[in-house]
């Protein structure tokens, strides 16, 4: 049950890997928007929060055909970085990693937005009236208060960019050893008869990983809530 194949193993390593890098390239952008949704009043707040949120509702082959026609070899985006700089992310296990970022930002932002809105604004303002400039307020306070929820917001972008599938293979495919993540080997192994055992597998690896990210995060959670109430 248990004898993997190198094909199975070698989807398990590239999975873990879209996902880590997907969660921790976001993570400054989660952090910076999370901050801004929750600190800041601006017009048009609420088409910035849609838009941060909309992958979530969208379906996923949406969201990998939209990220193809832009920075697809030939698309508006990719094209221009292909020919000039040589860059290209379109069937590439960084292509994989960026769709499953994006399908995970949502997730990860407002973890981070509610983190810091439970943190105390009180403390941030006696450190601004101190002196201290919105960068250290923010490095110094804010952050410290809010590193549960951010990380817990890492742990939910981790976890659902670790079963991303739709936007992932419209944009980079399904190719062994490059962009075939536990997801595509799984739909992979439908269409071979006797795949069953494979499917069980790769299943049983994706679903303990998950459910282990998914216990983290809420740990954090409540422990950040502990410390509210102290």
């Amino acid at each position: 049950m248990f004898d993997f194949s190198p094909a199975e193993l070698t989807a398990i390593a590239l999975s873990l890997k879209v996902a880590a890098v997907a969660a921790l390239a976001s993570l400054p952008f989660g952090i910076a928007t999370g901050w801004l949704l929750a600190r800041k009043r601006f017009f048009g707040k609420a088409l910035v929060d849609a838009l941060v949120h909309l992958p979530l509702v969208l379906p996923p082959v949406v969201v990998g055909y939209v990220l193809l026609v832009m920075l697809g070899n030939q698309g508006v985006i990719g094209g221009f970085l292909q020919q000039h700089f040589g860059i290209g992310v379109a069937f590439r296990w960084t292509g994989a990693a960026l769709a499953s970022a994006v399908m995970g930002f949502p997730l990860m932002v407002r973890t981070i937005r509610l983190s810091i809105e439970s943190a105390d604004h009180r403390l941030e303002q006696v450190a601004a009236t101190l002196g201290a400039t919105p960068w250290r307020v923010f490095r110094s306070v804010t952050l410290p208060l809010a590193w549960p929820g951010i990380v817990a917001g890492a742990v939910l972008a981790f976890a659902k960019a670790l079963g991303e599938f739709g936007a992932t293979i419209t944009f980079v495919s399904a190719i062994p050893g490059e962009t075939q993540t536990i997801s595509s080997a799984i739909y992979g192994l439908l269409q071979v008869p006797g795949g069953d055992a494979g499917i069980w597998r790769l299943a049983l690896v994706a679903m303990g990983i998950s459910l282990l990210a998914l216990l983290v995060s809420e740990w954090l959670v409540r422990r950040q809530r502990g410390e509210r109430a102290r």
